[in-house]
């Protein structure tokens, strides 16, 4: 059932943006119905294909995950095959996390400490609280469309910083895909599937 966000929701939503790029109002509008209904978001689940990048040393990671603002985040390895099964647990409220069997430690991937086990939570975060510093609706004629959208620190210049880019389906809102970047160099990046929302009744 689709809701409608009240006034206080929309102001909200207008602070955490400040795109005017090349898919225009269209975009906007895109993003501020997207971002609404993942602030108000219940939990979500999906399948994430993650690529860690530390310049002398990639891994690549199958990760299932199911969040809840409520509750308990899972994230389930599904490969490589060496730790498939591990499990990390996060509490509400909590940015720890709790393995069940191996412990995986790569080191973190940015100045701000991020691991790849920590890479789906940060989009998600990214998702909700993250400040669109640009926004565009991309996709050739004839082709399913996307929402690109650009969170940055609204002091920082592009390509400084970090950086995180997310691509949406504008009609059901689902995260598709999701890239860190830090410096212009793109550490996280992560293809989506199977993501599905668990929205208020």
């Amino acid at each position: 059932m689709k809701k409608r966000l009240c006034a206080p929701m929309i102001a909200l939503v207008l602070l955490l943006t400040a795109c005017g790029g090349g898919g225009g109002n269209e975009a906007e509008e895109s993003l501020a119905r997207i971002r609404g209904r993942y602030i108000e978001l219940l939990a979500c689940s999906g399948h994430a294909e993650l690529t860690a990048d530390y310049g002398q040393r990639v891994y690549d990671y199958g990760i299932d995950f199911t969040w809840r603002r409520e509750g308990e985040t899972l994230l389930t390895l599904t490969a490589p095959e060496n730790v498939a099964g591990t499990a990390a647990h996060i509490a509400a409220g909590e940015t720890a996390l709790e393995y069940d069997g191996v412990m995986l430690e790569t080191g973190p991937l940015n100045t701000r400490g991020l691991a790849p086990v920590d890479a789906v939570p940060a989009l998600l975060r990214y998702a909700r609280e993250g400040f669109a510093a640009e926004c565009a609706l991309e996709g050739e004629e004839g082709e399913e469309k996307r929402l690109h959208v650009i969170c940055r620190d609204p002091e920082t210049k592009p390509g400084e910083g970090i950086e995180a880019e997310l691509w949406f389906d504008p009609e059901s809102g689902a995260l598709l895909r999701g890239e860190v970047s830090e410096g212009g160099f793109t550490v996280i990046q992560c293809d989506i599937s199977g993501f599905s929302m668990e929205d208020p009744a």
